[in-house]
């Protein structure tokens, strides 16, 4: 719930209450912001993104955009918005110290919906899955021009990756994949160039092409198979 409502020179920002983080942890705590730009104008919420912002969920009008780099982003005090982008923003130490350039997409009610971002020809790929439906690439998701589609309720975080062509600022992900009572499950993630059994945890052996293997899509464990997995 938004705690506050602040009003500038054409802007309204929001801000809902920080969740704590751990003792220990390095960087602001997770803090959801509400920002807007109201009659096309360029304007600035304060907050302390400790230099990560996510854009969880597009609040304007279907016939404006929130692009990255052009109506929307960071600077040393806050996030600014521009050309009518009216959206709900993440920000803090949301798991970790990188800066991790995220953008949430969801298809509600299973229909196709698609998330504007600037791309420069960098990659994309699943970072986290929020959905119990599947995400699968080509399926459910995929990559146009600019912007990142969804749909048949697909819902998860993807990363941008470096425009560069050096890969991603996350590094390789580690997952925990599990087959319960014997069964077949799939973690989906985005997979680029192949995943690697880090650390098996069940009793029940995990060998590669039995009991457990990947796709582009992810992971799929079977007969009781679980075990850390890193993903490249």
């Amino acid at each position: 719930m938004v705690a506050g409502l602040l009003s500038g020179s054409g802007l309204l920002c929001g801000q809902a209450a920080a969740t704590p983080s751990a003792a220990g942890d390095a960087g602001p705590p997770t803090r959801n912001v509400v920002c807007e730009s109201a009659d096309m104008g360029w304007n600035h919420c304060k907050a302390d993104t400790g230099g990560r912002v996510t854009l969880l969920r597009k609040l304007s009008d279907d016939d404006t955009t929130c692009i990255r780099g052009t109506d929307w982003g960071i600077d040393a005090t806050g996030i600014w918005v521009a050309r009518g982008c009216r959206a709900e923003f993440s920000t803090g130490n949301q798991s970790d110290n990188a800066a991790i350039p995220l953008i949430r997409c969801e298809s509600s009610n299973g229909l196709a919906n698609s998330c504007s971002v600037r791309l420069r020809d960098a990659p994309v790929r699943l970072y986290r899955q929020l959905s119990s439906f599947p995400c699968k690439q080509g399926k459910t998701w995929g990559v146009r021009r600019n912007e990142i589609w969804v749909s048949r309720g697909c819902r998860a975080d993807f990363e941008l990756g470096q425009e560069d062509g050096s890969g991603f600022a996350s590094g390789p992900l580690r997952v925990t994949c599990e087959s319960t009572k014997g069964r077949r499950n799939r973690c989906y993630l985005g997979v680029s160039t192949g995943v690697v059994l880090e650390r098996q945890l069940s009793r029940a052996q995990c060998v590669l092409d039995k009991s457990w293997g990947w796709d582009r899509d992810g992971i799929w464990v079977d007969d009781g198979c679980r075990a850390d997995f890193v993903v490249r």
